[in-house]
């Protein structure tokens, strides 16, 4: 027989032990499981286009088409969410996410894989915009932030194993078993999830499909856009894309004034704290993604390294994460959240800035500290960030902001590879010491940020 599901101690005051252990458990189970399914396919999309005949820009579509319905989904799962209640559209993204791989790992050919993919990429966004809302209903108010630093954790594993996973499943057997291992996995997290998180209290509000149309048009504008920026010859349609997803953006925000719970957060933006912990998280983002793309050009074109030791020596960022992530996260459940995170964007952009001024023929050492150095700076900021945009707002708006998490991270991050895509287009692998200058100056633009969010802001929260 299946347990009834677990109480909460009161109205908004957690899980007890155990069952907070198990339940954060569930929860993380399928965070892992959605960045794994956005990052272990990449490594493969070789053995994807030539087992089924395509060509490698083709097969990229394996990839974009994930991150598109992620990107696209977001905000509407997150009004979702609050309407049906986050445990149903938590495990709804679970149970779609696991037949969606099947279908992936039985695709007969490239058009069915990415229909897969994109269902794939919609289970994922389940989960990844309810997580936050989840953990702020099952961890007690002092100790969120430990719980979203357990979620930043999570996120860094799956990150930093994707590859390795992925390789290795390759060296024995064919790609569709990147898709298959999902299959165990997610029928694990579906069972725990059923059986260990409890039911919230569904919201009444209506959906907005008009604002959930426009959403999607405005970010498959700006995202498609931003792509084809780094190719010279779609530079025009890049440009004509980005200046429609503006005036879509426009009439977006016009249709979300005046809604009691709109789709596009504005009720949430108009926080001053949140506000700004969104903007430091776009620029943080934008930072680490120009870095993380620059980093392996710089150092296999300009400084002679081999590709297996440019890996090595930018394993250290993802690795420090995994460490400090949790640690941070206690830190802002102790202290003031801004002040943690202000200290770790200041070590972040001071790494980036030591990256940017590497000498032309650094030691292995030279780069490993300053690598290190940025592991530590992002890893201190991003716990105590995500906790203040998930706390800033009340609790009945925890999906909305859970979707602002999720979407600063993507929007950073799709902005981040079009700056560094234009650079590499423009210079060539010279391009890469410059990009990382401006990776720089985006983390300087996030501290400044910061630090006017302590003035906004400067009781603790």
């Amino acid at each position: 027989m299946m347990k009834p599901e677990p109480a909460l101690r009161a109205a908004g005051e957690g899980l007890a032990m155990p069952a907070l252990r198990w339940a954060s458990l569930s929860i993380l189970l399928g965070t892992f499981l959605g960045n794994l399914g956005a990052s272990i396919a990449n490594v493969a999309l070789p053995s994807i286009a030539a087992d089924l005949g395509v060509q490698a820009a083709q097969a990229i579509w394996v990839v974009n088409a994930y991150q598109l319905a992620m990107v696209i989904a977001v905000l509407p799962l997150a009004s979702l969410g609050e309407k049906l209640g986050y445990k149903r559209v938590f495990m709804a993204g679970l149970v779609l996410f696991t037949l969606a791989s099947l279908l992936c790992a039985v695709a007969p050919n490239l058009d069915a894989l990415v229909a897969a993919r994109i269902l794939q990429g919609l289970g994922g966004a389940c989960v990844s915009t309810i997580v936050p809302a989840l953990l702020r209903a099952v961890y007690p108010p002092k100790l969120v932030g430990s719980g979203i630093g357990y979620l930043a954790l999570t996120v860094a594993i799956s990150a930093a194993i994707g590859p390795s996973v992925a390789a290795g499943i390759l060296s024995v057997g064919s790609w569709r078993w990147l898709f298959g291992i999902n299959l165990p996995l997610g029928i694990l997290a579906i069972v725990l999830a059923g059986r260990l998180l409890p039911a919230n209290t569904p919201g009444k509000r209506r959906l907005d499909v008009a604002g959930a149309l426009l959403n999607g048009l405005t970010l498959t504008l700006f995202v498609v856009g931003a792509s084809e920026l780094g190719d010279a010859n779609g530079r025009l349609a890049a440009g004509i894309m980005l200046v429609l997803g503006c005036i879509s953006a426009a009439v977006l925000v016009r249709h979300q004034r005046g809604r009691q719970s709109p789709l596009l957060p504005l009720d949430l933006l108009q926080i001053p704290v949140l506000r700004l912990s969104v903007g430091t998280s776009v620029s943080s983002y934008i930072a680490q993604t120009i870095a993380m793309l620059a980093l392996p050009f710089l150092l296999i074109s300009e400084m002679g390294r081999s590709a297996a030791a440019t890996g090595l020596l930018m394993t250290p960022w993802p690795l420090v994460i995994v460490v400090v992530a949790p640690l941070s996260g206690k830190l802002s459940d102790r202290f003031n959240p801004e002040l943690v995170g202000a200290a770790g964007l200041a070590l972040f952009s001071l790494g980036l800035v030591s990256l940017a001024l590497l000498p032309a023929s650094p030691s292995d050492l030279d780069i490993i500290w300053r690598v290190t150095l940025c592991g530590i700076g992002f890893g201190l900021f991003q716990t105590p960030n995500n906790r203040l945009m998930l706390v800033s707002g009340p609790p009945e708006r925890s999906g909305a902001a859970g979707g602002l998490m999720t979407m600063s991270r993507m929007l950073g991050m799709t902005a981040g590879a079009a700056i560094a895509t234009i650079m590499l287009d423009l210079y060539g692998t010279r391009g890469a010491g410059t990009s990382l200058g401006i990776a720089a100056g985006a983390a300087g633009m996030g501290l400044l940020v910061a630090l006017l969010r302590m003035r906004k802001s400067p009781k603790p929260r």
